[in-house]
């Protein structure tokens, strides 16, 4: 493009310079002419002869020049006139400017327009201007020439703005607006988007300000098929801090004191400018005392002098102090602080763990949750203590050197397990308070700082309680008995089922052995079922006894008869069977029919025992009429044992 148009800027000299010579030459003959006669004018050769005229001259292309002055007229005459094709860019010359439109000179057959307001950014244009224009039409339907500076601007810009892409050049641009997320700039233009994120290398909290300047960018993406150019000027300024930064650190050493401005401020901590370079001020870097945000110490934009900590030359990372420039406050604690010494301070931070109090800003010391009540229940300090409270403790151990302490409250009031024998004897009876359950019983506390614990067996005498919550809950008040003391070990054993005589004694008199008692099934399990029996008492009924006489089982909240089959005061255990009941009348009617079919059997033989005694004295005859007699007997004794059965 640039030859192109040196090549026009040179025909256009040359064409310059033919006009001139042809203006000379026409001067001359026109004086020439004037002094001439009428009779010299005839005389000379200027007249031609009318018998001399050749008719054929067209033929003999153009008149009467030879072939090197057609040759150099020919030339003359093609370099008046450009080739325009539609698409091209060209340079153009401003002949007329009218109301409406720009007419231009491209060096074509006809001149061509271009609307006036497509020259707005150019107020001082004027006539013999040169000026690039873009051919939309070489003739429209007027034969007119048809052309666009807008397009040729817009095709200029993308040509440069992809050798700037392409070349990693600088360009300028207008910011013409504020847009979600950034800004428009405006190249030549071409639209470019500039993300908030590429603006400065800090963040832009007002986009506003970059509205209406002329800026330099780098262009950073082009997404050619939906036109759309992304632009940086971020890249331009970290360019020049990298070098910066490269100088900065080479020259840092730890201990050294600088001054920076506040750059941004995050949770964990603030970055700080240091004139080309960022350092990190980490939050527990700025303060001796506990600080829950850097923005309760440092503002945006504040000046600083912050202290170097550390560096690393590769990944350009500076770690800085504020607190480092101040003595540590616990040089300037007082020295007739000691191990039980009373305190007072503000509480900073409540963990799971215990509270931290600070006594002056930087010097803190730990509260742990066991030293903050003489109860045992305490397990939350948050129940006890929050935030900004003003509390007085006791210091409970003191290390300067490794700058830690430790501290208590309960040492404020008397410890209550001192004199606990004297209150607390066994079997004294009392009430407390459920604090807490756990499977294996109930901790209560007598009075604060006293608790004990009520086992899950010594609930009650008579129900059995798989898990404390079905007996009583948190915040009920039980009557207790004193079973065991441990002064100490701080351990307190107590009753509740104690303060009630054992029902398991008059119990044994009731549910003896073999004793039969209506119940009703409240549960059925896998090895068996629950049986409610009277006066509270509950059993239990294995699988096998649940069966009923005619086949079936006993089923939950089903009421029958049950009898005792095992009774054990200590483990409060008592088996019943509803199966045991039919299974032994069955049993006994079984025994009784075989005691008469053996005395039945017994009677038949003594008869013949008498039968065969009489034989030995009595004749043959005799033997006969015995036969029958036996045979008779033995006829009778089967058919009253046939009797018995069918009737059973």
């Amino acid at each position: 493009m640039a030859k192109k148009q040196v090549a026009e800027k040179e025909l256009k000299a040359k064409e310059a310079e033919l006009q001139e010579t042809v203006k000379r030459e026409k001067e001359v003959f026109e004086s020439e002419a004037d002094s001439l006669s009428i009779e010299d004018i005839k005389s000379s050769s200027l007249v031609a002869d009318p018998n001399d005229f050749d008719w054929d001259a067209d033929d003999k292309v153009f008149g009467n020049y030879n072939q090197a002055d057609r040759e150099k007229m020919e030339q003359m005459y093609a370099g008046t006139f450009n080739s325009v094709e539609k698409g091209e860019i060209i340079s153009g010359t401003v002949v007329t400017i009218n109301s409406k439109d720009v007419v231009l000179n491209i060096g074509f057959k006809s001149d061509g327009l271009v609307p006036l307001n497509e020259f707005r950014d150019t107020p001082d244009l004027k006539v013999g201007d040169s000026v690039d224009v873009f051919v939309e039409q070489r003739e429209d339907a007027n034969g007119q020439l048809v052309l666009s500076r807008k397009r040729a601007k817009t095709q200029r810009s993308w040509e440069m703005i992809n050798e700037a892409l392409e070349n990693d050049t600088i360009i300028n641009g207008y910011v013409k607006s504020r847009t979600k997320g950034g800004l428009i700039v405006d190249i030549m233009g071409v639209e470019a988007f500039l993300p908030g994120s590429q603006i400065d290398i800090k963040p832009i909290r007002d986009y506003d300000i970059y509205v209406g300047k002329t800026m330099e960018f780098k262009v950073v993406k082009i997404n050619h098929e939906f036109k759309n150019v992304v632009v940086s000027h971020k890249v331009l300024i970290e360019d020049d801090l990298e070098s910066q930064k490269v100088e900065i650190v080479s020259k840092l050493e730890k201990g050294q004191v600088l001054e920076g401005t506040v750059k941004n401020i995050t949770d964990f901590g603030v970055f700080i400018d240091l004139g080309g370079v960022d350092g990190l001020l980490h939050i527990t870097d700025i303060s001796w005392g506990r600080i829950e945000h850097p923005k309760e110490v440092l503002s945006l934009d504040e000046k600083v002098n912050v202290v170097v900590l550390d560096f690393d030359d590769e990944k350009k990372r500076i770690a800085l102090g504020l607190k480092q420039l101040t003595s540590h406050p616990w040089e300037s604690l007082n020295t007739d602080l000691a191990i039980g010494s009373k305190v007072k301070g503000k509480i900073v931070t409540v963990a799971d763990y215990g509270a931290f109090l600070e006594i002056i800003p930087g010097v803190e010391g730990l509260i742990h949750v066991s030293e903050m009540s003489w109860s045992q229940n305490l397990r939350n300090p948050q129940e006890f203590m929050k935030v900004g409270d003003e509390i007085e403790a006791v210091v409970l151990t003191l290390d300067r050197d490794e700058r830690k302490m430790s501290l208590g409250i309960k040492q404020l009031t008397p410890d209550p397990w001192e004199k606990a024998a004297e209150r607390y004897p066994i079997g004294s009876k009392h009430k407390a308070a459920v604090k807490n359950m756990t499977n294996f019983g109930v901790f209560v506390e007598i009075e604060e700082g006293i608790d004990g614990l009520i086992h899950i067996s010594d609930l009650s005498w008579s129900k059995k309680v798989n898990h404390p919550n079905e007996f009583t809950k948190v915040g009920e008040e039980l009557d207790v008995v004193v079973l065991e003391l441990d002064v100490d070990n701080r351990k307190l054993s107590l009753g509740h089922k104690q303060l009630e005589e054992n029902p398991w004694d008059t119990f044994e008199t009731i549910f003896t052995l073999d004793s039969i008692h209506e119940g009703t099934v409240t549960k059925v399990t896998d090895k068996g079922a629950l049986v409610a029996l009277p006066y509270g008492v509950e059993g239990f009924v294995p699988t096998k006894h649940l069966n009923k006489e005619d086949g079936s089982v006993l089923k939950n909240d089903e009421t029958s008869e049950f009898k005792i089959i095992e009774f054990n005061k200590d483990s409060k255990r008592i088996v019943v069977s509803h199966a045991r009941i039919w299974e032994e009348v069955k049993a006994e009617a079984v025994a009784e029919e075989r005691a008469t079919k053996k005395k039945e059997a017994s009677a038949a033989s003594n008869a013949v025992k008498k039968v065969k005694e009489s034989v030995e004295k009595s004749t043959l005859g005799d033997l006969d009429v015995l036969a029958q007699l036996k045979d008779k007997m033995e006829g009778d004794a089967k058919k009253a044992a046939k009797k018995k059965e069918e009737a059973k």
